[in-house]
């Protein structure tokens, strides 16, 4: 089967139907090359799409996922992650191996082609000469023959007529010889040139066609095994991945499998339980018996010792209710028995205030005995002071120590931020070694820098360093007291409340009770004290007027620091302020910039110059 010999006749067929078998094999490629883009496309939107459910970084969304339910997700979406990566590896080999190869082959189609058809129309021009020849040799022989047959005939009608002279007759001899002559010559050229157009169009029928149709037949069969290679290609691009893309739904699979229901239920107890103890039974109240009132509603001069007995008979009677007890807070501050003022802010933030939940209410004291008694205790006004700046503190963000959160909560949020100031500690340590080794490369090389350029840097991340552990120091004691390492209020408090003791002990004695039980839960206190707050708030113009607390000293600022919280000032790097109130202890310096500006700023911020006089006074 071949096509010089059964096709030598279907040139231009032939050169129509490798034309179209180029067009296939481009419209294959077209079609390989959608097949990458759609790969690429849809390993995109895989990636997109784990990507959009990934839990974002340091929120609170992240913590969520501590579950092993959350977990396997999270496998599942990293597994269709790998999983677009296949498809991108199948884009990738079909674009290498399948669209760029049989791009080469095809230009290298289109010229072979081009090649062979060239030398088949080369064949066809020239026996299409010789034909030609053929054709003019032959129309020539036939005129001569022609014109010698006249000549003949001309000559034999001169000769048999009598009246032509003898010139004539010769005359016309001659030329029916020359034409025969002619015809002869004529009749040798034609037949030379029918011997070799004979020849030259059996060469180009069974030799020069054959062989250019022979050539165009293997090209067009190497077309063909060349797209079946590329479809086994095609195939096999896919098939590579196939066995990592089942390791991704074994991944997938195992995720799934790993999920711990008993676990995810344990998880839930460690995030929410808060280590109160459950409510006891509620005691009966006989309304039967007659109540003897102690307290007159209309009484200015009542002492506080005669309202203790109502305060104690409300909380020993809905006491243990407080954690399911959820009430209007103002209503309950004015309501509340007297409060010691709390300590000036005895945490890293002023607006760490304890904000533990609410006690159940008390017993209420008429507003004109706590009015009387504010109008004639003087001593309570410093501590309202302080009230009025608690408050405002207690309005702020959530208290550093986490006394917001139940005791369980708290433990938990103390140990994961003594973790992290340790990695921190740990990290400026590394940084401080790294340093020091510099230093050191230095010292021996001096050409390759200055050490006493090191000294700055070095001497602020040893500060860095003085400041976490301070930090990391607070925090352990803080969770020591929730642990119970450590006594239920640290010395802070004690110093503090002994200086109020001192102050007022009338006043301040009947409040001065730890706000937390033993086991660590919240009691009644902390309620009566958040009550007070208000009620100072409710009577600040009286202190408005009081007049301000001399300086006893100036500050330098060293640092910028942003007073965005209540009862902060914000001070810029360089300036001079005047300090009214030194550290207590708590970190925290209370300054003056005027009469009308005044908070406190960071210790560790402020460079202070006491005045002598003014520190012995």
């Amino acid at each position: 089967m071949s096509w010089g010999t059964e096709l030598w006749d279907q040139f231009d067929n032939l050169e129509k139907h490798t034309q179209w078998g180029i067009d296939i094999l481009e419209k294959y490629i077209k079609f390989v090359k959608e097949r990458t883009e759609i790969e690429l496309s849809y390993a995109k939107q895989l990636r997109n799409l784990s990507k959009k459910y990934q839990p974002k970084k340091n929120s609170k969304e992240e913590e969520e996922y501590k579950y092993t339910s959350c977990k396997a997700f999270i496998s599942t979406l990293n597994e269709m992650n790998d999983y677009a990566g296949q498809h991108e590896v199948i884009s990738e080999n079909m674009t290498s191996h399948i669209i760029g190869d049989l791009a080469r082959y095809i230009q290298e189609l289109k010229q072979e082609r081009k090649s062979n058809f060239h030398d088949g129309r080369k064949a066809q021009q020239h026996i299409e000469t010789c034909w030609k020849q053929l054709e003019s040799s032959k129309r020539r022989f036939e005129r001569d023959c022609k014109e010698a047959d006249r000549a003949q005939q001309y000559f034999e009608k001169m000769d048999a007529d009598i009246n032509v002279t003898k010139a004539d007759v010769e005359k016309a001899r001659q030329q029916a010889q020359i034409r025969h002559q002619m015809a002869e010559d004529s009749k040798a050229d034609y037949s030379s040139i029918l011997q070799k157009f004979n020849h030259e169009q059996h060469e180009y029928y069974h030799t020069h066609i054959p062989n250019i149709f022979q050539k165009i037949q293997e090209m067009e069969e190497r077309r063909i095994v060349k797209i079946g290679e590329s479809m086994k290609t095609y195939a096999e691009v896919d098939r590579q991945v196939i066995p990592i893309i089942g390791k991704c739904l074994d991944g997938i699979v195992k995720a799934a499998e790993s999920i711990d229901q008993k676990n995810d239920s344990q998880l839930v107890i460690e995030a929410y339980k808060s280590g109160f103890e459950p409510p006891g039974d509620i005691e009966f109240e006989d309304y039967t018996q007659p109540m003897k009132r102690t307290v007159s509603d209309n009484s200015l001069s009542n002492s506080r010792g005669e309202g203790k007995p109502e305060l104690k008979f409300g909380g020993k009677s809905k006491g243990k209710l407080w954690p399911f007890i959820k009430k209007n807070k103002l209503v309950s501050l004015l309501t509340s028995p007297h409060q010691p003022p709390p300590p000036p802010p005895a945490s890293a933030s002023p607006s760490a205030v304890p904000n533990g939940p609410q006690s159940p209410k008390q017993q209420k004291e008429p507003l004109s005995h706590r009015f009387n008694e504010f109008m004639t205790t003087k001593p309570k006004i410093h501590c309202f002071r302080s009230l009025k700046r608690g408050l405002s503190l207690k309005l702020g963000a959530t208290p550093e120590d986490f006394s917001n959160l139940p005791p369980e909560q708290r433990r938990k949020k103390l140990q994961q931020k003594v973790d992290e100031l340790n990695k921190e500690i740990q990290k400026e340590m590394d940084q401080r070694d790294a340093i020091t080794k510099m230093k050191d490369v230095y010292l021996k090389n001096p050409q390759m820098g200055d050490p006493a350029s090191l000294d700055h840097k070095l001497a602020e991340v040893s500060q860095t360093i003085e400041k976490l552990r301070l930090e990391t120091q607070k925090f352990e004691a803080w969770l020591a007291e929730v642990e119970g390492r450590l006594p239920a209020r640290s010395e802070q408090s004690r110093r503090q409340s002994g200086l109020y003791d001192s102050q007022n002990p009338p006043t301040v004695n009947n409040c001065a009770q730890d706000r937390e039980s033993p086991d660590g839960s919240y009691t009644e206190e902390q309620s009566q004290e958040s009550e007070v707050k208000v009620l100072a708030t409710d009577f600040d113009d009286e202190f408005d007027d009081e007049e301000p607390l001399p300086a006893i000293g100036t500050c330098k600022a060293l640092y910028t620091f942003e007073g965005q919280n209540e009862g902060t000032i914000s001070v810029v790097e360089g300036e001079t302020l005047y300090v009214i109130e030194e550290d207590k202890g708590d970190g925290w310096t209370r300054i003056r910039r005027n009469e009308d500006e005044e908070g406190y700023v960071p210790t560790s911020y402020v460079e202070v110059y006491l005045d002598k006089n003014a520190k012995d006074s």
